[in-house]
């Protein structure tokens, strides 16, 4: 039994000790701390917590790690990534700044299809490398648990080969990885003014071939504007929960689209982008089980307007955040930077930030009772900060590098 010993932690933060898998309203901004901490992990998990006076004493048996004055925090847990995809999109970028906004760079044949062209031509092998590489970046960056889309295969044997590289991710890296499959993220070229039958392949080959394989815990939609519509989002949800597969949907991000209410039909466990959610959105959304989840790395990038985070809180709903890293409209898998942002764009509380981005994010993918969180018989995924003179330095501090150490599955990463 591998037991490890963390002592001399100036502040163990995102305690629980209530068993919650979410919190909503003003509950988020309650941030737990336990300050002069040790911790213990064995075989992988949280086995206890406590200030060092109480700490009881331990044999030689024990491994004993010096947190030296160091916060430990819980990893992040990032609901929503792109991160399976055949490269950058910087051309894009440049566009942006010349004027074209992002349905303009899209209907020009550009953005979600440029990057399934791009992975059209990339071997399964090349794929899963150049994906780790994002996955390693993520991780020592902060994040424990992540949620990787499809999307940019647009056709059966392309989405195929991003789900089963998602796989081998799963298998292959220390991370706690879900797979969503978000084959209805575009129409492929080869089906280009007949969206109809694409949605049709969708449902009626797409999905029957990732489940018989096993290769995705969820099914995702663009539903928005200029994509796919409300009707075609839930024919989609519909078939996918046959198979297995609950919702996880892009919605509201163009432009007031449906997507809550279609979510919320389908029982879906997160609706994701909101920068365009009206107050009828919110309302709809108070006692419901789906998590709404704001992306403000993509409103950052795209300079488009963040999400009505404040709102939720105050009509009492239990918002996550997630960084959305992609190639096209955020290319970047810091969650750390995405906590800042909440906090300068969102007016979110530190603690707030760090709660969406934690036990909120986990629970947006089914996580919350193993991650998310310092609490007894969790995962023991965390990390180790240098010293810093508070939590609210984390958000703060928003490029300085605070990470010293990370764990997962109570073992370093190196």
């Amino acid at each position: 039994m591998a037991t490890t010993l963390f002592f001399n932690i100036a502040t163990l933060g995102g305690v629980d000790r209530k068993g919650r898998l979410r919190l909503q309203g003003s509950e988020m901004a309650q941030f737990e701390t336990l300050d002069n901490a040790y911790l213990l992990v064995k075989d992988g998990r949280i086995a206890d917590f406590g200030q060092m006076e109480q700490m009881p004493k331990f044999d030689d048996n024990v491994t004993k790690v010096d947190a030296d004055g160091g916060t430990v925090m819980p990893s992040f847990c990032d609901s929503h990534t792109h991160i399976v995809n055949a490269g950058s999109r910087e051309g894009e970028f440049v566009d942006k700044i010349n004027g074209l906004s992002y349905a303009e760079i899209a209907k020009r044949g550009g953005g979600i299809l440029n990057s399934a062209d791009k992975l059209h031509e990339m071997s399964e092998d090349d794929l899963y490398e150049q994906s780790m590489k994002r996955v390693r970046e993520v991780m020592f960056k902060g994040t424990g648990c992540v949620e990787i889309k499809s999307g940019y295969g647009l056709n059966t044997e392309d989405e195929l080969k991003m789900l089963r590289v998602i796989k081998r991710i799963k298998e292959t890296s220390p991370l706690k990885v879900v797979a969503n499959f978000l084959g209805a993220h575009a129409v492929g070229r080869a089906y280009a003014g007949r969206q109809a039958e694409y949605v049709d392949l969708v449902i009626n080959e797409m999905i029957p071939a990732v489940a018989a394989e096993g290769l995705a815990d969820f099914v995702d939609v663009f539903c928005d504007e200029g994509f796919f519509t409300p009707e075609e989002t839930g024919r989609i949800l519909q078939a996918g929960a046959k198979h297995g597969m609950r919702g996880k949907i892009h919605g509201q991000e163009l432009a007031p689209s449906g997507g809550v209410e279609v979510a919320l039909k389908h029982n879906a466990l997160s609706v994701d982008h909101l920068e365009s959610m009206t107050d009828e959105d919110i309302a709809m959304m108070i006692g419901t089980e789906t998590s709404p989840t704001a992306l403000p790395g993509t409103s950052f990038f795209l300079n488009i307007p963040f999400a009505p985070v404040r709102k939720m809180l105050s009509a009492g709903l239990g918002p996550a955040i997630a960084s959305d890293y992609n190639p096209g409209s955020t290319p970047s898998g810091d969650m750390k930077f995405v906590v800042s942002l909440a906090c300068i764009k969102m007016r979110l509380l530190p603690e707030e930030a760090l709660n969406a981005a934690t036990i909120n994010g986990a629970y947006a993918m089914g996580l919350s009772a193993d991650y998310g969180s310092i609490a007894i018989g969790k995962v023991a995924n965390f990390y180790i900060t240098h010293p810093i003179p508070s939590i609210a330095f984390i958000p703060y501090a928003y490029t300085t590098p605070v990470i010293r150490e990370v764990y997962l599955n109570g073992e370093r990463q190196n």
